[in-house]
């Protein structure tokens, strides 16, 4: 981001620099007579302000790119609490505790769904093909928006461009960022269990297959972006077992093999890290009270992926198992979306559990893969087991 643009996109009034430094900042003050208190609503010539209909949701234009997003709060008399969602709901800050002044940051990707023009007589697109209800949405729009939840609000917000290691997501929607609360997906949740030392980019979407993702150019955007020394999670697998859907079917033996290694590939020739990730599983239980597996030989496809082409691996859908058996079937269906009634997507209670087991099962992986991502966990990441799930009560609010 250059120190212009942003000059001329919000006014020399919000624009602050360090003396010799050539990073640039945006600054807001929220405290009453502050830069944001003449200009309460979103104004888009502007190009910030608060969004209408939410008790807090901020949102500022910004380049594509990541960002480290600065929140300070005030001292209070009593104790207060905040949890910070950014873009399309992604977990940031699970739970702060307000009492003595105290401030927090965390890394923000940005992105458009745009791509590169392309050469002359080349073939091809230069625009992600987005669904109708991505248009617009929080994940692709040109803002940075914060949401917080709970009686603490920031006396100010500092959004500074960063250059850092990044972790991408590529699945469908058991991984993408939900839109509507309760529903909820391990890859939203998955940032609040990082520190503010990496980038998580989550480009999953419901729907999607290794063969969409490539036909919409999906996998272009996150390829666009990808440096030496990231690292891509790659979870599919509910949407190519999908006989029915015949422009998108991968079979598990031949063609779902053939997409992971060619994903697998182009991340590599970028000088990035793949990391393969077993989907979870579907909520059916038998009689005994013990889940029927439904994905048929797409998570052996993954492993034998994994061992064949030394790929680090993640083995959720065994965990997954794990942690539904062990709720049981009276129980489990409040780990999921409409009330129980979809046995595929999750709450997130469900979600945030299952982000926990990615953690687990990214330190149990070969860690001449990992050692480098690993390291980045947040100091206050704990550990989970699936066999003994955490109170309902949890849920990432």
């Amino acid at each position: 981001m250059h120190l212009r643009g942003l000059t001329a996109l919000f006014g020399c009034s919000l624009l602050c620099t360090s003396a010799g430094a050539a990073q640039s900042f945006l600054n807001f003050d929220f405290t009453p007579g502050g830069n944001v208190a003449a200009h309460p609503s979103y104004d888009s010539g502007l190009g910030f302000g608060f969004e209408p209909g939410v008790p807090w949701k901020f949102s500022v234009r910004v380049p594509e790119g990541n960002f480290r997003v600065t929140l300070k709060f005030s001292a209070s008399r009593k104790r207060t609490h905040a949890r910070v969602l950014a873009e399309q709901r992604r977990l940031m800050i699970e739970d702060l505790t307000v009492h003595k002044a105290v401030e927090r940051s965390f890394i923000v990707n940005v992105r458009t769904s745009e791509l590169a023009p392309l050469p002359a007589n080349a073939t091809g697109g230069t625009k992600v093909a987005l669904k109708p209800r991505e248009i617009g949405s929080p994940t692709w729009d040109d803002r940075l928006t914060l949401e917080i939840t709970g009686d603490a609000t920031p006396s100010s917000l500092t959004i500074a461009p960063v250059d850092l290691p990044a972790l991408y997501l590529a699945g469908d929607s058991t991984v993408t960022d939900q839109g509507t609360a309760p529903s909820a997906s391990w890859g939203q949740m998955l940032p609040r269990f990082f520190g503010a030392d990496v980038v998580i980019a989550n480009h999953a979407e419901s729907g999607e297959s290794l063969k969409s993702f490539v036909t919409e150019l999906r996998l272009d955007k996150l390829l666009s972006t990808l440096k030496p020394g990231d690292w891509v999670m790659i979870q599919f697998g509910h949407n190519d077992q999908k006989v029915q859907w015949p422009q998108t079917y991968a079979e598990a033996a031949t063609t779902y093999r053939s997409w992971l290694r060619t994903y697998i590939a182009e991340i590599r020739r970028r000088g990035a890290t793949p990391i393969l990730v077993t989907s979870p599983e579907r909520r059916n239980f038998d009689a005994a009270g013990h889940i029927v597996p439904t994905l048929g030989d797409y998570p052996d496809a993954v492993r034998a992926i994994a061992r064949e082409d030394s790929v680090a691996l993640i083995d959720l859908n065994p965990m997954s198992i794990r942690f539904y058996e062990a709720l049981g079937p009276e129980v489990s269906p409040r780990a999921f979306a409409d009330e129980g009634r979809d046995k595929t997507h999750h709450n997130e209670y469900g979600a945030y559990a299952l982000a926990r087991m990615v953690v687990e099962g990214l330190r149990a992986a070969d860690p001449r893969l990992t050692a480098g991502l690993v390291k980045h966990l947040a100091a206050d990441a704990g550990s989970f087991d699936p066999s003994h799930p955490s109170p309902l009560s949890e849920t990432g609010k």
